[in-house]
């Protein structure tokens, strides 16, 4: 039971995933995007080393749909996963094969793939979607963030009578640097999605933090200082 949106910004080329599930260490599975390269997901029955094998093959210059026939054709057992890929120049290639249990599929367009398995219905998987595409001008990191709590909105996962909450939740996006902006995660908390929120918002105000610590450490805000100039401190 998991929901995912991997997206791709238009204006600035950054890549990204966010992700939800009522399982444990979803974050595991959202350490799959690369700078310049792509974004990609395994998940349902998944096959953790796709996500590598994508991604390596993404920085080769492979295409989205060339890289899932690849990772099909790799996978005895592919009929039991769930997979996007999304490539550098914003093309998309999805697959949910006909073994993953619950409702299961995937919403797809330019630059975006919203996928889920064990939902309630198509009607989530489109919602996600939606949030996505709600405010195409903002970061991504936040639109990534919105299309789970649209997807959580919509009924998020379960069948016709009953649903699971999230308990873990994860959201990281690359741009120009060999690691991530943005890499976090939530594990064991009865509203995952909402707690991912809020940890992204304490977080933003880190990331200059951060980077000048990197540039100029000897002319660099003071931790103390830095944390009383917070909005929402945090030890």
């Amino acid at each position: 039971m998991t929901y995912t949106i991997l997206g791709r910004c238009a204006k600035t080329g950054r890549l990204g995933i966010g992700i939800a599930t009522y399982s444990v260490t979803v974050g595991r599975y959202a350490h799959s995007t690369r700078s310049n390269a792509g974004v990609t997901v395994s998940q349902a029955n998944a096959n953790e080393n796709n996500n590598a094998i994508a991604l390596r093959l993404l920085a080769q210059g492979l295409g989205a749909q060339a890289v899932l026939e690849h990772l099909k054709a790799n996978d005895a057992y592919h009929s039991y996963r769930q997979i996007g890929v999304i490539d550098r120049g914003g093309s998309v290639a999805a697959y949910t094969g006909a073994n993953v249990r619950g409702w299961a599929g995937e919403v797809t367009g330019e630059n975006y793939i919203s996928t889920g398995n064990g939902l309630r219905g198509q009607h989530v998987a489109e919602a996600i979607a939606e949030g996505f595409l709600a405010e195409p001008e903002g970061d991504l990191e936040h639109r990534l963030l919105t299309a789970l709590e649209y997807g959580r909105d919509a009924g998020r996962q379960g069948n016709a009578t009953a649903h699971r909450t999230e308990r873990s939740a994860a959201l990281q996006v690359s741009s120009r640097h060999i690691h991530p902006d943005i890499d976090l995660r939530v594990d064991l908390h009865d509203k995952a999605v909402d707690e991912l929120r809020r940890v992204w918002t304490v977080y933003k105000q880190y990331e200059g933090y951060y980077a000048d610590r990197g540039r100029n450490p000897r002319g660099a805000i003071g931790q103390e200082a830095f944390i009383a100039s917070m909005k929402e401190p945090r030890p």
